[in-house]
């Protein structure tokens, strides 16, 4: 384990409690916003303002109730030091300007899935989810990691383990499908699925442990608890509904592997992003299915006989409460439980779409945060872009070009809304001002 401490000069105000030239000046007990949002456009009476920069490539995140930050690194490509032993970032504002002044690494593992749970910090690898003991007022943890689950099966694609804990004591887990669609011949042009789906056994599904008892296995104390989702990067519990919801990741290339039957603009559309609500037994549909949110329906895939206009069977799979546009590749999702935001955000589900290169060769999308609005408990279906301008370029043709790509998004003790970047590092706070 390795501490390193850095002061961000280039994020300290000109005086301490007065905001430099052109920053939006700070509200009671708030840090002021930098003068150009740190890049982003943001609705009316919200501002934002860069806590740190060139983390590495970060992931998910979770803030404690005194503002500390943790961050998930999900590669070894090292942060302000180079180094490549970052596996967890822990940030912290000593001053109270809103920038984090000390950066604190540790554990020498990857993945995407953080979050703050009964006194420890937990987090998961490709195989493993495991937890930190924390002690208030610590940055770093009081002991080594120990294993809550592993045991799951090792894959290359879609390998993340991002989990979210339930009001009940147990921690739901995705564990995404191996391939895009289940072919005999993995993205072979024309290939057909396989029939039944073996990847549905232990892979494409959401499953559910014991949140505080050690060193359990998949196979031994794991319960199935939703099925047929490709890949669920984003997932979180919704207090109002007592329910668990995802951003599933829809397939790829319809065009390339099935150009009978989808042209290059069909393909940049579809599948849809989909937010769905997970229940015990519930079936998405994945990979016999997937969702077509210009016909509102459920299509059968080209692998098991869909030809783009078929339905087939799949109206028996569950529907989707909001869908997006597809390609934007969902990576979190988080329900606003604060009070800062104007009530109209209270209890909506924020997303942060990192981006695909999917939709090649037409413009790119994504590469926002957007808010699902939901009244009297229920989601109109309805979205609208609330964080933009993280791509920088534009048109975007190529996610290389991409300048930040949201991967992260989190809440912070005062109702703030912060977002990371797994392009350049960054970790950005969002506030609401006023109008």
């Amino acid at each position: 384990m390795r501490a390193v401490a850095c002061l961000l000069a280039a994020f300290v105000c000109a005086a301490a409690g007065t905001a430099a030239a052109g920053e939006q000046p700070a509200r009671a007990g708030r840090p002021a916003c930098d003068p150009d949002n740190g890049g982003l456009t943001l609705p009316d009476g919200f501002c934002a303002l860069v806590v740190a920069d060139g983390l590495g490539r970060v992931r998910h995140l979770d803030v404690t109730a005194s503002g500390d930050i943790y961050v998930r690194n999900r590669g070894a490509r090292g942060g302000p030091t180079g180094d490549e032993d970052d596996g967890v970032i822990a940030l912290r504002d000593a001053d109270g300007d809103g920038r984090a002044e000390i950066i604190e690494r540790f554990a020498d593992h990857y993945g995407t899935g953080l979050q703050l749970h009964g006194g420890h910090l937990y987090v998961s690898t490709f195989m493993e989810i495991l937890r930190y003991p924390l002690t208030p007022g610590r940055l770093l943890p009081a002991g080594p990691a120990e294993s809550i689950v592993s045991g799951f099966p090792l894959q290359r694609g879609h390998p993340d383990k991002p989990f979210a804990f339930d009001g009940d004591g147990h921690v739901y887990v995705n564990v995404g499908a191996p391939s895009n669609n289940c072919q005999q011949r993995p993205r072979t042009p024309g290939s057909p699925g396989l029939q039944p789906c073996p990847q549905r056994e232990r892979q494409a599904s959401v499953w559910r442990f014991d949140a505080g008892r050690p060193g359990q296995t998949q196979a031994d104390d794991g319960h199935r608890f939703a099925i047929g989702t490709r890949n669920l990067l984003g997932i979180a519990w919704d207090r109002v509904s007592g329910a668990m919801y995802a951003m599933q990741h829809g397939r790829d290339s319809l065009a390339r592997l099935f150009g009978a039957h989808y042209d290059d603009e069909a393909s940049a559309e579809l599948p849809s992003e989909e937010l769905i609500r997970l229940r015990d037994g519930a079936d998405f549909g994945w990979p016999y299915c997937y969702y077509d949110h210009l016909r509102d329906q459920r299509m059968l895939a080209p692998e098991y006989g869909g030809d783009g206009r078929d339905a087939g069977d799949c109206a028996r799979y569950e529907r989707p409460v909001v869908t997006f546009p597809g390609h934007w590749a969902p990576h979190d999702l988080i329900f606003y439980t604060g009070d800062q935001f104007p009530a109209r955000y209270a209890d909506g589900a924020f997303v942060a779409f990192h981006g695909s290169f999917n939709r090649t060769p037409f413009e790119q999308g994504g590469y926002q945060v957007a808010f699902a609005p939901r009244a009297n408990g229920e989601f109109s279906g309805e979205w609208e872009t609330f964080a933009d301008g993280f791509a920088g370029a534009a048109p975007l043709m190529s996610s290389r070009d991409a300048a930040h790509r949201p991967a992260g998004i989190g809440q912070g003790p005062d109702g703030s809304l912060y977002v990371t970047d797994d392009a350049a590092g960054r970790v950005w706070r969002i506030l609401y001002t006023g109008s």
